[in-house]
């Protein structure tokens, strides 16, 4: 993971983080290591399948955790504007927009906390680079595997 790197999460992002890093901390990580020790205490270790099982899993633990950590001890939160408007696409704003005749709205959001199936797009995506710094009335197009698809902002809050 890059050391340099800032993470733009909204504060809702930020919480939901923390609590599963917490949550990694103070409840899976103590059961995995409980784990770890009954198995060690089965006998041979070359020969213990469920001890070496019990290790891969809290070293695959451990590297989560120090990745939350990382991510949460570089967040960068992303302010909501006083007025509840947004005058231009930026981080944290809701954008509606219409393509082919169609309304859709999306939250235009950091990478970690990105989920297309929520309507919430990565600042970095296509469509959210597409539309980062536009206004309301502009259009914006986007290269998908179909095709160009114009996007034409309706609303921004």
């Amino acid at each position: 993971m890059n050391n340099n790197k800032d993470f733009y999460l909204t504060k809702e992002g930020l919480e939901s983080l923390k609590k599963e890093l917490d949550e990694l901390l103070n409840k899976k990580r103590p059961q995995l290591v409980k784990r770890v020790a009954e198995a060690r205490n089965k006998g041979d270790l070359s020969e213990n399948t469920e001890y070496t099982a019990a290790r891969e899993d809290l070293s695959m633990l451990d590297g989560k955790i120090e990745e939350l950590e990382t991510i949460v001890s570089r967040a960068k939160l992303i302010e909501k504007n006083e007025n509840g408007a947004c005058e231009k696409v930026s981080l944290g704003c809701k954008v509606t927009v219409k393509v082919d005749k169609q309304t859709r709205e999306f939250h235009v959001v950091g990478e970690w906390e990105a989920d297309p199936a929520n309507k919430k797009i990565s600042h970095s995506s296509p469509l959210g680079q597409a539309l980062l710094g536009k206004k309301k009335g502009e259009e914006v197009e986007v290269e998908a595997p179909a095709g160009k698809i114009v996007y034409t902002i309706k609303k921004i809050y």
